[in-house]
């Protein structure tokens, strides 16, 4: 293809820059949007009741909850939407508390160290994970609007109505079944049918770029899709075993997936590209899972070495498996204890997200407060949003949440001005619930459907316009974010990125131990292999987003991608090692035992840890 010779000579654009422009892909996910359409529904009870306050807390609750909502099993959402809905009907209930002990002035002492003392606990207890992340922000978002909105509910309940609409939405994400279901197979499982499809279909695609230069990429993609079904096959639980036949059938499903990952990541290892039809196999029972039949005939063995013998093992395990699933209990990733979330909240990473987090409540209230303004809620409330490192890095989020605040007062002053009216509202509430699940894919349009929605409450709660009022409180927003964002804080930045990468290298080392002392441990090194491979994707992701910050901050974590792809070389290795004494298990070619040291000895140059003993080939 031609391309223009002055294209040639334009520098690539900053990465803090193109992460503004790039976005999510991938179907729309139409179960998603009628959900978010028809979480307006207590709004439009509330109005109709001639209510519309009460009904403002609970399209609230509907709101985030929407936000929170992603693909997955129906008993992972219980945990993923309902947890944070629970910490957001506390943060309401003691902001509106707070509030009304204050008194009915402004508060520059009492409101700025509530939210600071709440930002700081939250922020430390953010950095632990999605599920905590999503409680902080939604704890803090909701007690600056109880202590701020002014609605004539009491405390209490505002609370039970806030629950009422995430439980709403909740509801909706139980009961609904998808729109498209391959196979008749009962609703209540297709998210997790569709996760453990994608496994196998993952395999397919490894082994086919086996050899070839995205065989890396799609060794990553292996990895995600594990870590996927893993999630959809977790939750909240009365039985520790499945209780119906076709759960039982997807535990077995995935627990047979595992190995065949296993040797198809051991074959992409070894670099040597594989014949077309070793494919089918693996896509014949990622069909099997999605539509609930047989695999059908499977291709003949090609037992040449140790890893097609390891293949080809796994696919005939995996038909048996579909064919005669056994009762297996439940197998799901081991959660934190309490001590360690507590102890990751402290950690240096835990600290330094808490105290920026308190330092932007703290000063947006204080300003927020000083201005007199009847709507200084807003302040606090987009800094909530903006601190969150969970939505991209902090320029690339400023940019876009001026951008989207600005595009969505426009839009709204024009519905406003051309359709006013109760019902109106409420009809813009509906839409924006079902432009959410679309809209999350970029923080910008995220930003814009979330102002319409916020806008259209306001007007429903009594409230005079206030379209632009709401371009400035972000605008000031950013700017405060932007300030504590780079502030020079005591000690060195980047810890997030050095508490993941110390994370990944223990849990490789620990998974490299138990492959040499015990090898023929399956399951301990099924469950080793995915938190190693889990815990260098969170890494990798902690990387990219540090990476991509302003150049005085990521210059903080240089070097950080290099000890990453050293540990996934390190991983790797350890991988085809475990095939290899799978089935020689009395020794471990030199070529293997080579590189394991080798790679081990890399790895301790950019990254001390403790290292385990490799044996002599």
């Amino acid at each position: 293809m031609f391309t223009p010779a002055f294209l040639s000579t334009v520098p690539p654009l900053p990465p803090w820059l193109a992460h503004v422009l790039r976005a999510q892909r991938g179907p729309v996910p139409w179960n998603a949007v009628l959900r978010g359409s028809l979480a307006g529904a207590p709004l439009l009870a509330a109005v109709l009741a001639d209510r519309p306050t009460a009904g403002i807390p609970a399209a609230l609750g509907a709101m985030l909850a929407g936000i929170n909502d992603r693909p997955g099993s129906r008993r992972a959402a219980l945990s993923r939407l309902g947890i944070p809905a629970l910490a957001g009907s506390a943060g309401l209930l003691l902001g509106t508390m707070t509030a009304a002990a204050a008194g009915a002035g402004p508060s520059v002492v009492v409101l700025p160290l509530l939210l600071g003392v709440l930002g700081l606990i939250a922020g430390a207890v953010s950095s632990t994970g999605p599920v905590a992340s999503a409680c902080g922000t939604q704890l803090l978002v909701a007690a600056v609007i109880g202590a701020g909105m002014p609605l004539p509910e009491p405390g209490p309940q505002r609370a039970l109505l806030f629950l009422a609409g995430a439980g709403w939405l909740i509801l909706l994400r139980l009961v609904l079944p998808s729109p498209v279901r391959p196979g008749g197979g009962p609703y209540r499982l297709d998210g997790e049918r569709e996760a453990v499809a994608a496994v196998y279909g993952a395999v397919a695609g490894l082994l086919e770029a086996a050899g070839g230069r995205r065989a890396l990429a799609r060794r990553a993609a292996l990895s995600a899709a594990l870590d996927h079904a893993q999630d959809a096959l977790t939750g909240p639980r009365l039985r520790r075993r499945a209780s119906s036949a076709a759960e039982r059938r997807l535990h077995a499903q995935y627990a047979a997936a595992l190995p065949l990952a296993e040797a198809a990541t051991a074959l992409a290892w070894a670099g040597v590209s594989l014949p077309a039809g070793i494919v089918d196999g693996p896509r014949r029972l990622a069909d099997a899972v999605r539509t609930g039949g047989s695999c059908g005939p499977l291709s003949a063995p090609a037992r040449t070495d140790a890893a097609l013998r390891a293949l080809d093992d796994a696919i005939l395990r995996a038909a048996t498996a579909f064919d005669c699933p056994a009762g297996a209990p439940v197998r799901t990733r081991k959660g934190r204890s309490y001590l360690s979330a507590v102890s990751g909240a402290w950690s240096a990473a835990g600290r330094e997200y808490g105290v920026r987090v308190a330092l932007c409540c703290v000063a947006s209230t204080v300003v927020a407060q000083a201005l007199h303004h009847e709507h200084w809620y807003w302040l606090p409330a987009t800094t909530v949003f903006l601190v969150k490192p969970d939505l991209g890095p902090l320029v690339s989020r400023v940019v876009c949440r001026a951008v989207g605040t600005v595009a969505g007062a426009a839009v709204f002053g024009v519905v406003a001005l051309l359709l006013p009216g109760p019902f109106t509202l409420v009809g813009v509430v509906a839409l924006c619930g079902a432009l959410l699940p679309v809209a999350t894919r970029h923080f910008a349009v995220q930003t814009a459907v979330v102002t319409v929605l916020v806008l259209a409450l306001v007007l429903l709660g009594g409230e005079p316009p206030a379209a632009w009022g709401r371009v400035v409180e972000s605008l000031l927003a950013c700017a405060t974010v932007l300030l504590v964002g780079h502030l020079p804080l005591p000690g060195s930045r980047g810890h997030r990125v050095r508490a993941a990468l110390d994370s990944a290298v223990g849990a490789a080392h620990r998974y490299l131990r138990h492959v040499l002392g015990a090898p023929e441990d399956r399951h301990g090194r099924d469950a080793l292999r995915r938190d190693a491979y889990r815990s260098l994707a969170a890494a990798r992701a902690a990387i990219d987003l540090s990476a991509a910050e302003l150049p005085a901050v990521a210059r903080h974590t240089a070097g950080s991608g290099d000890v990453a792809s050293a540990l996934e070389q390190l991983i790797d290795t350890t991988t085809a090692c475990a095939v290899q004494l799978g089935h020689h298990a009395d020794e471990l070619p030199a070529s293997h035992a080579e590189q394991l040291a080798a790679q081990l000895s890399a790895l301790d140059r950019a990254w001390p840890a403790p290292r385990p003993v490799v044996p002599a080939a």
